[in-house]
């Protein structure tokens, strides 16, 4: 396993090498959005593998998610954005998880077992099982990379954690993707873009409404 997991992180850090060679780093933020989104359109067929190997290695090098989620609408639109968003943020956040609990499980620990964060999560694993997975996905009370680091730490199964992870994370992948890719779609309020900003929409209300049900079943 150790010898196969260090294959793995090799040929990571020969993309990330790559990738930052290219200056795809330097672009990650909301305010390159553009420069981006002509950078993935440089790949062209490649374009989709390139964005999940990046979303793949914003994962596990701690790089912001946000862009790389927007820029998912922006570049293949509404739909196949999301779809390609989600996949990408599924693998990184697995292979995350991977390296915490089989990799590099004793260097995590001395980074994250004193904080808050870790005594929060790994009790609720232990209080609530998955429900804590499905609390932290839906609410961003924690750093998405970090939550990843930290899951592979607790008692929680791998493909219990993965599996339900992609699941609780469609909502809030959805209401960026879907709303960036019609905003940026050029079509104007067509009754395709209204019905995506519709369900964009719905997404964040929904996500914005789950605090206030989880505080309210607490005083329960």
């Amino acid at each position: 396993m150790k010898n196969r997991g260090g294959m793995i992180i090799l040929a990571l850090l020969i993309i990330f090498f790559v990738l930052n060679r290219s200056g795809a780093f330097r672009y990650i933020s909301l305010e390159n959005i553009k420069a981006l989104k002509e950078w993935i359109g440089d790949f062209g067929l490649f374009g989709p593998l390139v964005y999940i190997l990046l979303y793949i290695v914003a994962c596990i090098f701690f790089l912001p998610g946000l862009p790389i989620t927007v820029l998912g609408g922006i570049v293949f639109g509404p739909l196949m954005g999301t779809i390609y968003t989600v996949i990408g943020a599924g693998l990184g956040l697995s292979s995350a998880f991977l390296v915490a609990r089989y990799l590099f499980r004793e260097s995590i620990e001395r980074k994250f077992s004193d904080s808050k964060i870790f005594q929060k999560i790994d009790q609720g694993v232990k209080r609530q099982g998955w429900r804590i997975l499905m609390t932290t996905r839906l609410v961003p009370i924690f750093p998405f990379n970090v939550q990843n680091y930290i899951y592979g730490l607790t008692g929680i199964g791998f493909w219990q954690y993965s599996i339900l992870s992609v699941i609780f994370i469609i909502p809030g992948t959805a209401a960026y993707t879907l709303s960036a890719g019609a905003i940026a779609s050029g079509e104007g309020f067509s009754a395709k873009n209204l019905t995506y900003l519709g369900i964009g929409a719905i997404c964040f209300v929904f996500i914005s409404l789950i605090p206030k049900f989880l505080n309210k079943n607490g005083e329960k």
